[in-house]
């Protein structure tokens, strides 16, 4: 049965996340960081913007310049804030939090760790090193919130049961910001 708007309206308040920086080595005031200079180099910038639309979903986009040429890079907004490891940012950020998942074992279940129910920008950098990334997920964001976008080794990320969402260590992280 179709929903109309005025049953489901928007909800009062969405919060729209930002992040800049450029990557420095760890550190407690950091808010954008390498964790692996050789595939996310010290001086790399990164962007990110995730802004709520009326319609009820959320339209991210990640803009990096001066990562490696040619690579693609799995990306995905995690719970926390980043800090001086990158297990610090958490796991992945969820709408519908996996039941199953703890912080020792996160989510693989392809029917949560997915990119309508998680954040993915993952994103290919040209012969400069640079790439932008978009997504729109269908969800808005308000009383629980992504802390970071983190890139990981991975160059795409795996959807198949068991891997979904799996990326491999976690090379750089920016912290975002409400507003």
């Amino acid at each position: 049965m179709p929903t109309s708007s005025a049953s489901n309206p928007r909800p009062a308040h969405t919060v729209s996340l930002f992040g800049s920086g450029t990557l420095t080595t760890p550190s407690s005031t950091s808010k954008a960081i390498t964790y692996n200079p050789d595939l996310a180099p010290l001086g790399a910038a990164l962007t990110a913007a995730l802004i709520p639309s009326s319609d009820g979903s959320t339209t991210a986009e990640f803009t990096v310049s001066g990562l490696l040429p040619n690579r693609g890079y799995a990306v995905h907004a995690h719970t926390e804030a980043c800090g001086v490891t990158g297990e610090a940012a958490g796991p992945h950020f969820q709408n519908h939090k996996d039941p199953a998942a703890t912080p020792q074992a996160p989510s693989t279940n392809p029917e949560y760790a997915n990119p309508r129910n998680e954040i993915w920008l993952d994103v290919r950098t040209d012969t400069a090193g640079a790439g932008t990334s978009r997504t729109t997920v269908p969800f808005v964001l308000t009383d629980r919130l992504p802390g970071s976008i983190v890139v990981h080794e991975a160059m795409q990320t795996p959807t198949a049961p068991g891997e979904a969402g799996q990326a491999g260590a976690r090379i750089a992280c920016l912290t975002l910001s409400g507003q």
